[in-house]
Order: C-alpha cells, then structure tokens, then sequence
C-alpha cells in the first residue's frame, strides 16, 4: 500500500437530507437512487413502512426514513427520492427528502457518535462526519431493518 495514498483513509458517502438534518450513508451499500414511483402499500406493515415498488421486475420494500428515525412526517417532493440499497439478503429503498452528494470524507473527521447521547438512535449512527461546518450523522441501515416487523416484509 502507498503510505501516500489516500483513499485508504477516507470513506465515500452518499449524503442525504431528511428535514434541516444531513445524513449519509456507505457508498457501497447504495445500488441507485431513483424517483419515487408508484408505491403499492402493504396492509398491516409497520407505519414506517410506505410499501413496495417494483423495480425492474424485483419487487423492493419502501421504508420511510423520516418515521423510521422517529422524525415528523412531511409531504413528498419534487426532490424526493429512495436511495436503493444492498443489504444482503435484501435489497431495500429508503424515501428521503432530497439526495445531497456524493463526498470522500477523510477517516479523521469522523468522530464516533456520542455515547448514550441519542437514546435509541445511537445504534442506528455509525459515526459524525465534520466537514466545513457541516454535521453528517452516518447510518449503519442494516441496524434499521432488523427488527421482525421489517423482516416479515423481505422475507
């Protein structure tokens, strides 16, 4: 390894806005991001379930992050979108408010989040990105989705 290179020490993020708050999330759990389409609900799922689309055949379990994370609700928009991610064995869409970017942050400006600070949330939150003023709260969504009430839906 290149002791010059660094891109071993820092993480690609894909960042997101759900309200005034940025969030983000691996790179590499990311398959697409797409509109909003015509999402079918499922009776009897979790409120934070919107439902399912089909995507090219394969049909995807929508999760609204916003009530998954316990936020307030607010309508869609024209920046909406679900971020559709590989979280083996599933794949899944999450709905945002509107995709940010795609960032290299370095290794050294992630903090670990703050201990017991968050109550329930914290096990969702792998870390807080610093960059230029910015606060990011990176998701670890495997942690959101393991819960019975969402497995029933994938399986």
């Amino acid at each position: 390894m290149n002791p010059h290179d660094n891109s071993a020490q820092a993480r690609q993020l894909v960042s997101f806005r759900l309200g005034d708050e940025e969030y983000a999330v691996d790179i590499l759990r990311v398959q697409e991001i797409i509109r909003p389409t015509r999402i079918t609900p499922v009776p009897n799922s979790p409120e934070f379930v919107e439902g399912v689309l089909n995507l090219r055949g394969k049909v995807i379990p929508v999760i609204n992050l916003r009530l998954r994370l316990g936020l307030p609700d607010s309508a869609s928009s024209k920046q909406s979108r679900i971020v559709v991610t590989d979280l083996p064995p599933n794949t899944l869409g999450f709905m945002v408010d509107a995709v940010s970017e795609v960032i290299r942050v370095p290794l050294d400006r992630i903090d670990p989040p703050p201990a017991g600070a968050m109550g329930q949330v914290d096990s969702y939150v792998q870390g807080v990105a610093k960059l230029d003023g910015r606060l990011l709260m990176i998701l670890e969504l495997a942690r959101l989705v393991t819960g019975e009430d969402v497995i029933s839906l994938v399986a």
